[in-house]
């Protein structure tokens, strides 16, 4: 093949990946790892996996225990955190990390019983801070059978 203006053969253009995919993904202020959005679980598990410490151990508690409770759960990773839903009725739950706790989000939080003991701007939020040796694997698992039950957000 020769180029139009000059008589030096050309090369067809090889098509290269220019998205370099860091070996350890950064960890934003206060430890949270920031994964590019994606939908599915390897997004979800790329972000447990990057959790800093014992949150990577609780990360992947968290994300059985959604798994177990929920067949069939819908998984993110929107705002660097992952989020969980049900097809077609929208997400029930996030989490995201800090320095010394996990955040745990039920959007529709007020509708649980017993309710989650943190308070939220949002009238229908409610939030549950898991500290390292702090983590009641019943009551989760109760929470996220009626979450997944509810109306869920749309996001």
């Amino acid at each position: 093949m020769t180029d139009k203006t000059s008589t030096k053969p050309t090369r067809a253009a090889k098509k290269v990946d220019t998205k370099e995919v860091p070996a350890k993904p950064v960890l934003l202020s206060g430890g949270n790892p920031q994964i590019p959005k994606g939908y599915g679980d390897a997004p979800v598990q790329a972000y447990i996996a990057a959790m800093p410490g014992w949150k990577s151990d609780i990360g992947r508690r968290l994300d059985a225990l959604i798994v177990r409770t929920v067949p069939g759960v819908h998984k993110a990773v929107k705002w660097n955190s992952p989020f969980y839903g049900i097809e077609g009725q929208g997400w029930f739950l996030s989490f995201h990390v800090f320095a010394r706790y996990i955040k745990v989000t039920f959007f529709r939080g007020t509708s649980l019983r017993p309710v989650p003991p943190g308070e939220s701007k949002h009238k229908d939020v409610r939030y549950l801070d898991i500290y390292e040796d702090q983590f009641d694997e019943a009551q989760f698992a109760a929470w996220v059978k009626q979450a997944s039950q509810l109306p869920g957000e749309q996001l």
